[in-house]
């Protein structure tokens, strides 16, 4: 599909990635926890509420290589989840294309690539119908919160659930 940064091409994921991508999710889940964060900690107990292997095999998981390394990942979901529902209420889900398990390779960290996946899913990709791009983080990372308004995305508000608070963001596309 291209190349984002540097010698860093981007693919969407198809099934033979599957088991790689879950590997990155897994060591991310990790190091969050031992940053005393319980973010994507679901996935450390085998519990993956965004079914990535489904999400692959309907094409919505783009993975970000460097030569033979998976250097990150990202999903953008075109329909929202009851996640999404709950966070978002009922309004604009049609037009939205949702970014989730945005995820860098602790071997890339540092290289800005974050940050080139976020702009890349903002400008670099365009999907029929859809006008926007939506995503939310955990509203208690002052980093976190600072780096998606950095990348140009709008902070819409706040949203509350069972796991806590969360900030919501969108950007409309270019």
């Amino acid at each position: 599909m291209g190349v984002i940064q540097g010698n860093i091409n981007v693919f969407q994921a198809k099934s033979e990635d599957t088991e790689d991508v879950l590997q990155l999710l897994v060591r991310t889940a990790e190091w969050l926890r031992s940053k005393n964060s319980t973010q994507w900690s679901g996935l450390l107990q085998g519990e993956d509420s965004h079914r990535t292997p489904e999400a692959i095999k309907r094409g919505e998981v783009y993975i970000f290589m460097q030569g033979e390394v998976l250097a990150g990942m990202v999903m953008l979901m075109l329909k929202e989840s009851a996640w999404d529902r709950e966070l978002w209420g009922e309004e604009g889900h049609e037009s939205s294309v949702y970014l989730h398990r945005l995820n860098i390779n602790r071997e890339a960290a540092g290289t800005n690539l974050g940050e080139a996946i976020v702009r890349w899913a903002g400008s670099g990709i365009h999907f029929a119908g859809k006008d926007r791009i939506r995503l939310d983080c955990i509203a208690n990372n002052p980093v976190l919160n600072r780096f998606y308004r950095s990348c140009g995305y709008e902070y819409i508000g706040l949203a509350s659930n069972s796991m806590g608070e969360f900030s919501k963001y969108e950007k409309r596309y270019d």
